[in-house]
C-alpha cells in the first residue's frame, strides 16, 4: 500500500497528533552526530508520543548499541533507524482477520463504553458486505439504553440481518440465538456486538466470557477473532484495557477507532510489544466506509509524518 493513497492520507491525518510530538525531530538531529544527548532527546520524544516506556527503552538501547558499535553515527541516520525498528516489530504478525473454513465465522467485538464499539461493528460489517460477504449482527449489548436500536439502525442502513433481544435480556441468550439463526442461513459472518461493560467490573466480564462460552458451545471454533476497540485518544490506558479483556475472553486483535486526529496512535507499538497483539483494522472517520485494514508501513510512516493536512 503506498503512502500516497487516499487511505495512507487518512491514516496521516489521523496520527498528526503523533507526528507532532515527532515532528522537529528530522530538525534537532540535522547536522548532530548522536551522542548521549541527543539519544535523551530521541527517548523524550518517543515517549510524548505515546510509544511507551518497553518500546522507547528497546528502542533507544538498540540505537545506542549500533551507535557505540560504529553503525551509525549521524543525527539524519536515526529517522530511518527507528522507522525500521518499528516495522520490524510487526513482521511475522498476522493483521489480517480470521476466516473460519466452515460458515460462519464468528467475530465477536468487545472494549470499553465510549470507544466507539458499535460504531465499529458497523464499519467492520460495511468492510466485509463490500467483500461480497454476507454478514449477521448480534446485538449482545442489552444493557445500554438505546444500544440495540442503535445497531438496528446500522443493519438496515448496511442492508444486513440482525438477530436482537428484549432491553435487559442475558447477553448470551441473544448470542445463542444469533448463533442458531447464523447456521440456519447460512452467512459467511456474524459480528457480535458485546455490552460496553466497564473493565474494572468483574462481574461484567465473567458475562463476557459467558458470551465466549455460549458461542464455542454452538459454532464449533468460535469465536474466530475477538477483536477489541480501544480508543486512539486513550494513551496508555489502552494497555491496562488490552490486559484485562485478554484475560477475561482472550483477545485476538485490536481495532483502533478515532483515529481522528485528536490520537497518540504511538500507542499501538507499546500494545504490541506489551501483549503481542495485533492491530487489524483502524477507523478513520464517522462513515461506515471510513475503516483501514492496518498496514504497519502506512502506520509508521504516518507517525513520523511532517505533513499531516
Amino acid at each position: 500500500m503506498g503512502i500516497l493513497t487516499a487511505a495512507a492520507a487518512a491514516i496521516r491525518r489521523g496520527l498528526a497528533r503523533t507526528a507532532e510530538a515527532l515532528v522537529g525531530l528530522r530538525a534537532f538531529l540535522a547536522g548532530r552526530r548522536i551522542d548521549e544527548a541527543l539519544l535523551a532527546e530521541v527517548e523524550k520524544r518517543l515517549l510524548a508520543a505515546d510509544v511507551g516506556v518497553r518500546t522507547t527503552r528497546e528502542m533507544v538501547a538498540s540505537l545506542r548499541r549500533d551507535w557505540l558499535a560504529g553503525k551509525v553515527s549521524r543525527g539524519e541516520e536515526v529517522v530511518p533507524f527507528l522507522k525500521q525498528e518499528l516495522r520490524r516489530r510487526w513482521e511475522g504478525l498476522d493483521c489480517s482477520l480470521a476466516r473460519a473454513t466452515t460458515k460462519p465465522t464468528v467475530i465477536l467485538v468487545v472494549g470499553v463504553n465510549g470507544s466507539g464499539k458499535t460504531t465499529s461493528v458497523a464499519k467492520i460489517a460495511a468492510s466485509l458486505k463490500a467483500e461480497g460477504r454476507s454478514v449477521m449482527l448480534a446485538a449482545a449489548d442489552t444493557f445500554r439504553a438505546g444500544a440495540v436500536a442503535q445497531l438496528e439502525i446500522w443493519s438496515r442502513r448496511l442492508g444486513v440481518d440482525l438477530v436482537k433481544g428484549a432491553e435487559g435480556a442475558d447477553p448470551a441468550a441473544v448470542v445463542f440465538d444469533a448463533a442458531q439463526a447464523a447456521v440456519a442461513r447460512g452467512v459467511d459472518v456474524l459480528l457480535v456486538d458485546t455490552a460496553g461493560r466497564l473493565h474494572v467490573q468483574e462481574t461484567l466480564m465473567r458475562q463476557l466470557t459467558k458470551i465466549r462460552d455460549v458461542v464455542a458451545r454452538r459454532i464449533p471454533g468460535a469465536p474466530h477473532e475477538v477483536l477489541l476497540v480501544l480508543d486512539a485518544t486513550a494513551g496508555q490506558n489502552a494497555i491496562r484495557q488490552a490486559e484485562v479483556f485478554t484475560k477475561a475472553v482472550q483477545v485476538t486483535g485490536i481495532f483502533l477507532s478515532k483515529l481522528d486526529g485528536t490520537a497518540r496512535g504511538g500507542v499501538v507499538m507499546a500494545i504490541r510489544d506489551e501483549m503481542g497483539l495485533p492491530v487489524k483494522l483502524v477507523g478513520v472517520g464517522e462513515r461506515p466506509e471510513d475503516v483501514e485494514p492496518f498496514d504497519p508501513e502506512t502506520f509508521v510512516e504516518g507517525m513520523f509524518s511532517e505533513d499531516a493536512s
